[in-house]
């Protein structure tokens, strides 16, 4: 269902980024700047990224650090292995973060990036987190409607993209597994920040 949002943010964005490129035949008064976002095409898909960093951040808070090891009860123990605990989760979201953020830009993940799905412990997993989307909100930040169309290439060899399109398949990939953090939360009996009120 996340995904299918995602799916048609990004189409809606890009249709209207389209239109705008081939002008309308009837001309209309233009809107007052008050209501004219500088970047609306990414504006459209940022909020959704903001949305995914906050309940992310807040899944990690919530955990309580002994189920920071985790596995859903039911599961065999030869899956364990296969299958990422808690902490796992959250510390390969925190490394897939860097890498995707640093190739909408073209640049490397910051040094020591690439081992933080080896960490274990609560404090240094929330921090890892933390700066990844303190790093992540610096691409967005710089991220317009202009710029988001350059090229960039996908990491571990899954193509070649946009900015943009990078930033939002980052996005996609984090919610996915905010997905996996849900059902954690409720095989602990908490309830998800994103059904919280």
């Amino acid at each position: 269902m996340r995904m299918t949002m995602v799916c048609l943010a990004v189409a809606t964005a890009l249709g209207t980024a389209v239109l705008a490129q081939q002008g309308s035949p009837a001309k209309s008064a233009p809107a007052p700047a008050a209501q004219m976002a500088a970047s609306p095409i990414r504006d459209s898909v940022k909020g959704y990224y903001d949305n995914l960093r906050t309940w992310i951040t807040k899944s990690a808070d919530v955990m309580a650090e002994k189920d920071y090891a985790f596995h859903p009860a039911t599961m065999p123990a030869a899956d364990k292995a296969e299958i990422r605990t808690f902490g796992g989760l959250i510390g390969h979201i925190a490394q897939e973060n860097f890498i995707f953020c640093a190739a909408a830009t073209g640049d490397q993940p910051p040094a020591g990036s690439d081992a933080i799905d080896k960490k274990t412990a609560k404090a240094d997993l929330q921090k890892a987190l933390a700066d990844s989307f303190a790093y992540c909100d610096k691409v967005w930040a710089g991220t317009t409607d202009k710029n988001g169309a350059s090229a960039a290439t996908l990491p571990f060899g899954l193509g070649k993209s946009t900015r943009l399109g990078t930033l939002v398949f980052n996005s996609t990939h984090d919610s996915e597994h905010y997905g996996n953090i849900v059902t954690y939360l409720r095989g602990k009996g908490i309830v998800p920040p994103s059904s919280a009120r």
